[in-house]
């Protein structure tokens, strides 16, 4: 794979190191990953994550107070693993996601108690903000949390759940009612053991993970389970996406390094007419497009991570711009690898087909491309 990237003036020596690591880690445990069973595959990979220790850059250190997330880290890491296995990004990622609203915005208890689980794979981690009628629309969410006297009482349900039936702790945002819209929401800390929490249905996809939909019907929580301030959900989950959402075009990019590797070994092995298929220019134009959407995208991706990670409060603009690129552009050029392999890029199981399958969801997830280009416009229109 071509590297040269990692000179880039957006990168440290240490991310250089840790480019090293993940892709000698991954070369070694990513070999043969079990597709049909997600469930144990992806449990057994946060397991194999956290004993190996990287899953300590998916979220804060709960013993120390200046930790902070590197962004840049974890699009590397969410690239490499991408490249390698799909459920493996996905493993990395949801540990990192699901627990973001308790890194960014929990009490020192909360923090101590579930990021020392989550970070050494002992628990699985859910961020649980789509329902059945607000996807990309969060401020219409309508899951109740009805205050009483010691806590809260949810009622609703939540969809699309990412880790939903084997996760052990959800990040899940509910509507309190402080004010109409986005300034009535708020965060909580549920686990499934909570009476009234009930895993309603698994969803399945082209590509396999483990999602639900899930019920609340009068699920007690404390209100030592609330994260962050009353009425503060909206703004807190907006804080997750913004530094996550650059990590989801990562991995999109590690879907189309691989497609693109895959496609030059193709062209250079594969005769056509008596002559390497890469000889043939409708070929080299399709590898030089798959090449400039790859450093395109990681160029807007690793943008966005370094404005992060310099200090930049709101990364809104630069992250739906890496977004809304890297997934789309991963789509071409890996439809465009399904073309140059012919009958084997459709063929079940072959690492061009599973990628075709991995990648479509990413265009739609931590909101949709269509969503990103009105989150794009709108803060041209307003700082214009």
């Amino acid at each position: 794979m071509d590297r040269s990237f990692l000179s880039w003036p957006f990168f440290d020596a240490r991310h250089r190191a840790l480019a090293e690591d993940i892709e000698t880690w991954s070369r070694q445990y990513l070999g043969e990953i079990d597709h049909e069973n997600v469930d144990a595959t992806c449990q057994n990979l946060v397991k194999a994550l956290g004993d190996a220790g990287w899953l300590d850059h998916s979220s804060l250190d709960p013993e120390d107070p200046d930790s902070k997330l590197d962004v840049r880290s974890l699009c590397l890491i969410r690239e490499t693993l991408a490249r390698h296995d799909g459920l493996a990004d996905f493993a990395f990622a949801m540990q990192g996601l699901g627990t973001g609203a308790i890194s960014l915005f929990g009490t020192p208890a909360q923090k101590t108690y579930w990021l020392e689980k989550t970070r050494t794979g002992r628990a699985l981690s859910a961020f649980a903000l789509t329902e059945p009628q607000s996807g990309s629309d969060v401020a219409n969410i309508s899951l109740k949390a009805e205050k009483e006297s010691d806590g809260y009482v949810l009622n609703g349900e939540k969809t699309w759940i990412s880790n939903g039936g084997i996760a052990d702790v959800y990040c899940l945002f509910a509507r309190t009612g402080e004010a109409p819209g986005a300034k009535g929401i708020s965060a909580f800390i549920v686990t499934p053991d909570m009476p009234g929490f009930e895993i309603v249905e698994r969803l399945e996809t082209i590509s396999p993970h483990p999602l639900a939909r899930i019920s609340f019907k009068d699920c007690h929580v404390p209100a030592s389970a609330m994260i962050g301030e009353s009425g503060s959900g909206f703004r807190i989950a907006m804080s997750v996406l913004d530094v996550f959402r650059p990590t989801v075009a990562a991995a999109a990019l590690g879907f189309a390094r691989r497609a693109l590797d895959e496609s030059i070994n193709r062209a250079k092995s594969r005769e056509l007419f008596g002559a390497p298929l890469g000889s043939l220019q409708m070929v080299q134009g399709h590898l030089a497009d798959m090449a400039l959407d790859v450093d395109a995208s990681a160029l807007l991706i690793y943008r966005a991570a370094w404005c992060k990670d310099m200090g930049t409060e709101r990364i809104s603009r630069e992250a739906s711009m890496a977004k809304l690129f890297a997934t789309d552009h991963a789509q071409h050029v890996i439809d465009k690898a399904v073309q140059i392999h012919g009958g084997d890029g459709v063929r079940k199981g072959h690492i061009v087909e599973r990628l075709y399958r991995e990648i479509r969801a990413l265009r739609i997830y931590e909101g949709a491309s269509d969503v990103q280009k009105v989150v794009i416009a709108k803060h041209l229109i307003e700082n214009y």
